[in-house]
């Protein structure tokens, strides 16, 4: 693959955000998109988070890492669409020349084929005919708390208990469960369990928030 321009440098927890956005997804929905956010500089692009909530959660991500700005987008899928193109076109107003990231988080090719573009106009001066994505070079960059998690990782997939790996496991678990034939699977069950989880942790924040109101409030009442 012949290779232009800077040096894409990816952070675990985008990938593993990318995967969980893509899990997450609405019903019925094949796709998922969202915003990259990073640091540049002469040689490298380093896409250190990723965001879905655009402008709204950039602007609350500034007031945290401020040195961190929109440098692109993601899609997950393998190939670029004629709908990547009117997206891109959209970021171009908020970056120069961004990067577009794609994950294959179906795994058709039998793994991610994590690839980062980006684009060229095509035509005569004067006169645009269409845009051209070219491929850049990936590279992957961990923090050592990063680094901690990803081994972690590695070490879970071959357990030293276990001869067949993690693949063996999933498909004796997934038989066990099956095996009945009471209940086929359901996976809107699964998206009604997570939605669940969330509003109880939402709970939680408000009751924390709560709680820190009340004591503001009692400590301006005992001076008083």
């Amino acid at each position: 693959m012949s290779v232009y321009g800077p040096v894409v440098k990816i952070h675990p927890v985008v990938l593993a955000s990318i995967g969980d956005s893509y899990e997450r997804r609405n019903e019925g929905a094949s796709r998922v998109i969202g915003t990259l956010l990073g640091t540049i500089d002469k040689h490298s692009v380093e896409v250190a988070v990723d965001m879905e909530f655009a402008k709204n959660m950039y602007e609350l991500h500034k007031r945290v890492s401020p040195s961190e700005v929109i440098i692109g987008w993601y899609a997950t899928g393998f190939e670029i669409t004629e709908h990547s193109v009117l997206i891109h076109e959209y970021y171009s107003r908020e970056a120069t020349n961004p990067i577009h990231l794609t994950m294959d988080t179906a795994l058709q090719s039998g793994k991610m084929n994590i690839r980062a573009y980006v684009s060229a106009q095509m035509g005569v001066p004067g006169k645009t005919v269409g845009v051209m994505f070219t491929p850049l070079s990936v590279k992957y960059k961990y923090y050592d708390t990063e680094r901690i998690g990803v081994d972690l990782l590695q070490r879970t997939r071959d357990a030293p208990n276990t001869t067949n790996g993690l693949t063996s496991d999933l498909c004796q678990v997934g038989g066990a469960a099956g095996r009945s034939g009471k209940q086929t699977a359901d996976n809107s069950v699964g998206r009604y369990l997570m939605d669940l989880v969330n509003k109880d942790l939402l709970m939680v924040t408000y009751l924390s928030n709560l709680t820190q109101a009340q004591i503001a409030l009692n400590e301006k009442i005992v001076v008083l």
